[in-house]
């Protein structure tokens, strides 16, 4: 059942996943996630602020997991080791903002607390009275005696994540900061000449450390009517960018998958690898992936590397590509997509989000939608050189290979790549 707003309950568990539930449709605004750790009502520091742009806490308590799409709507995740909790915070608050409306707008809109071990539900609230509100404060996890408790309390502002964030002692900067021309060099004098002995001086005291930059809440989200973003007007246009390829399995099997009669993969086996075509300004052609341990390089060509290969489906590990943007004008065009090495027969009933992470830059997230042909290879982004800007083109294309065809065959012909491919394995 759903708590009374202001009841409270305890929670016995070690570990837990809050979970912010709404139903999406036309013209409902994204709904997005964020933990704030207090002490004496406020953060210690930008740093007790846990959202999509700062996704884990240091102490590694609070992590923010990403979204997944189901069939009863989508969740936003926020995972609590309760057992990790520095002893001077007091209160974890759980909030959402909405993005492009207010919470009016938004229907089913809950929060969740379960048991991070088995899953069970310990506290459910469920918001009924939000009108022109575009954050809110759903519930809270605090410490009463000694062990933890949580709160539904269902507060709303007005004045979205920033209005929230400011109150709670964060410094908020949402617009990039304008660039400046460098200033002209000062001409050099030559030091005058002195007549008189030189008297010690008092030593100078260093320069303050310079104050850390505001937290940035600017994000961006692709959508098929919206499907491509300009790295450089986001910010991104330097440093490292990592790719991540977030999934997980739909509990009731729908479209194609559905017509089979049985599951089409399994939660335990699942194999999914991302992967990268890239093309350098060359011309020399690529692939990297974990088959055939191509796993690329970082600092020299092709300035894009595969962390590893995994197959939870984590965001806070999962698979991950990291591209040098250092290095991109030496970079004419780049395709990321997956494949499925084993465990399933399709992406049918798999939901899957992509999010680049710019080091300088906003993040920029997509989900790829629902599969329904039997595809084993999917086009995530396509990544181009305009010749001043490399723009993002959310993809998102299931391909059905040809009997016989390999999956990276399959992408080199819908892309024009023109390599030769022989079998590997991992």
């Amino acid at each position: 059942m759903s708590m009374l707003k202001g009841a409270n309950l305890p929670v016995q568990a070690q570990a837990v996943r809050v979970e912010l539930g709404w139903r999406s449709g036309p013209g409902v605004p994204d709904v997005d996630a964020s933990a704030l750790l207090l002490v004496s009502g406020k953060v210690r520091s930008d740093a007790d602020f846990v959202f999509y742009n700062q996704p884990a806490h240091a102490s590694g308590a609070v992590r923010h997991e990403g979204k997944k799409t189901g069939g009863d709507g989508v969740t936003d995740t926020l995972a609590v080791d309760l057992a990790r909790v520095e002893p001077a915070v007091e209160r974890i608050v759980l909030a959402a903002s909405a993005d492009g409306g207010s919470f009016g707008r938004v229907p089913g809109l809950r929060v969740r607390v379960l048991d991070a071990a088995s899953g069970a539900e310990i506290a459910r609230y469920e918001s009924q009275d939000a009108t022109v509100e575009t954050a809110f404060l759903l519930g809270e996890l605090y410490r009463r005696q000694g062990n933890w408790k949580f709160r539904a309390v269902g507060q709303g502002y007005g004045s979205g994540l920033a209005g929230l964030a400011t109150d709670f002692g964060i410094s908020v900067d949402d617009e990039p900061a304008p660039r400046t021309a460098p200033a002209a060099p000062a001409p050099v004098r030559p030091a005058p000449v002195r007549s008189e002995p030189v008297r010690p001086t008092r030593p100078v005291a260093p320069p303050p450390a310079p104050a850390p930059a505001p937290v940035r809440l600017s994000k961006v989200t692709l959508t098929k009517d919206a499907p491509s973003v300009s790295l450089a007007k986001q910010g991104g246009t330097s440093g490292a960018m990592r790719v991540n390829l977030n999934w997980q399995m739909r509990k009731q099997f729908r479209g194609w998958g559905a017509k089979l009669g049985r599951a089409v993969a399994n939660h335990s086996d699942l194999d999914l690898d991302l992967c990268a075509l890239y093309e350098l300004s060359d011309g020399r052609k690529g692939v990297v992936q974990a088959l055939g341990n191509a796993f690329g390089a970082l600092h020299q060509p092709p300035y894009i590397h595969l962390d590893g290969d995994d197959r939870t489906g984590a965001v806070s590990s999962g698979e991950n590509l990291t591209i040098n943007l250092d290095h991109k004008d030496r970079l004419r065009r780049i395709v990321i997509f997956v494949t499925i090495y084993e465990g399933a027969r399709s992406f049918a009933d798999l939901d899957a989000t992509v999010t680049l992470q710019p080091q300088h830059g906003a993040p920029i997230d997509f989900a790829l939608g629902e599969c329904t042909v039997p595809s084993t290879v999917c086009s995530l982004a396509l990544i181009t050189n305009t010749g001043s800007d490399l723009v993002v083109q959310r993809e998102a294309r299931f391909l059905v290979p040809e009997r016989g065809v390999s999956p990276q065959r399959t992408i080199d012909y819908a892309y024009g790549w023109g390599m030769n491919w022989t079998p590997g394995r991992k």
